[in-house]
């Protein structure tokens, strides 16, 4: 058990899915540079500070590029845990990454300046209400169309999970993977959405609106450990009564 539970937050899938990507393939090496061009795209400054004072004013860059940092990991993490999950090389899998890669790519500098701009707090009237919007609405599609390929993604491992000989609790976690990812994607789809149409004195709240992730995803969370729980004891007994039997 203790083998299975260490084996299992080695390879970054839960217990009780079996990992069929256990190997990095080109996919990934390849996948893996590009991450890590973004996250050099998103350092304060590439020139090492030569007085105090620019050493303080690249210090003030130091949280925008932490939350920045912290939201491609979470990109990272989520591309890591789908092909350890699957480890699925085939066609339609590296249309989806490779999409995945551009939106990335794409999107780096605008994560970068939206978080620095956020949280150097611009001087007042610094932008106006359309330019807000403009901002808020780049955003918010940057995020739900990173979640939305993760949504396909999982459908298509889902589509697969005969030829993947998925058992019950990796069909259920593959359900709850997409469903999880369509609701990572319907937040920032919902901010456009207000953004676009709230008027100029609300506009505000569609960044607010992003807030709303912390009780949706923590919701969503405990009911998919309690349904999970209906797929893990059967299992478990089934291991031990196979441990018992000669």
């Amino acid at each position: 058990m203790l083998r299975e539970h260490l084996s299992h937050r080695h390879t970054g899938v839960p217990a009780g899915f079996r990992p069929r990507g256990t190997d990095a393939t080109r996919i990934e090496g390849f996948s893996d540079t590009v991450f890590a061009f973004a996250l050099t795209l998103l350092v304060v400054s590439l020139e090492v500070p030569r007085t105090f004072d620019e050493l303080m004013h690249a210090m003030q860059g130091f949280v925008s590029f932490g939350i920045s940092f912290a939201l491609l990991m979470q990109i990272w993490f989520k591309h890591y845990g789908f092909f350890r999950r699957y480890g699925l090389q085939d066609p339609p899998t590296r249309l989806l990454n490779a999409l995945l890669l551009f939106i990335v790519l794409f999107y780096v500098y605008p994560i970068k300046y939206l978080w620095s701009h956020i949280w150097a707090g611009p001087a007042p009237n610094a932008f106006s209400t359309g330019e807000v919007r403009v901002l808020l609405e780049i955003y918010g599609l940057g995020g739900a169309a990173v979640f939305l390929i993760f949504v396909l993604l999982y459908r298509h491992a889902w589509q697969l999970r005969d030829e993947l000989s998925l058992n019950d609790i990796e069909r259920y976690d593959t359900r709850q993977a997409i469903l999880d990812n369509v609701l990572m994607a319907a937040v920032p789809a919902a901010s456009v959405i207000l953004a676009a149409s709230l008027p100029a004195s609300l506009v505000g709240w569609a960044g607010v609106f992003y807030f709303v992730y912390g009780p949706l995803m923590t919701w969503n969370g405990i009911r998919e450990g309690r349904g999970r729980r209906r797929y893990e004891e059967p299992a478990e007994k089934g291991r031990s009564v196979a441990k018992k039997s000669p």
